[in-house]
């Protein structure tokens, strides 16, 4: 995206993850990588912070108490004042959740353990694919 000056306006990713340590490695991972990065520690607090300003992109563990991924997930899917936002689950469990998510709304899922290069890769390729769309439009 281009700014009013022609710069590039970084893409802003919002973390949602019930385990510290998860966000804070995966915050530094993306800020590294040149993004604008907001985290949320549930599912609640991180529906509230799409609805309020929606981000580029959403990685979501899908294992998390309260609120989980594939709740949030439907959340964001149903509601219609929201624009397309690329979905991303983390999970670490079997394949089984695999299909709920993406008849869900998810557009893909990551792997616990993280193959951080795989993450990156999968990010730019979504993120690629939201600008087509807003393009085309």
């Amino acid at each position: 995206m281009l700014t009013s000056q022609g710069q590039t306006q970084a893409k802003r990713i919002l973390v949602i993850d019930d385990t510290q340590d998860n966000l804070y490695l995966l915050e530094a991972i993306l800020v590294e990588e040149g993004y604008v990065v907001d985290v949320a520690n549930n599912g609640k607090s991180g529906l509230a912070m799409i609805e309020a300003s929606p981000p580029d992109l959403v990685l979501l563990d899908a294992m998390m108490p309260g609120m989980n991924g594939y709740e949030v997930t439907r959340h964001i899917r149903q509601n219609k004042k929201l624009p397309f936002i690329p979905i991303l689950l983390i999970t670490a469990y079997v394949e089984a959740d695999i299909p709920e998510g993406l008849n869900l709304g998810a557009n893909d899922f990551i792997r616990k353990p993280i193959d951080y290069d795989e993450l990156i890769a999968r990010i730019k390729a979504f993120l690629r694919l939201k600008d087509n769309m807003s393009n085309a439009v």
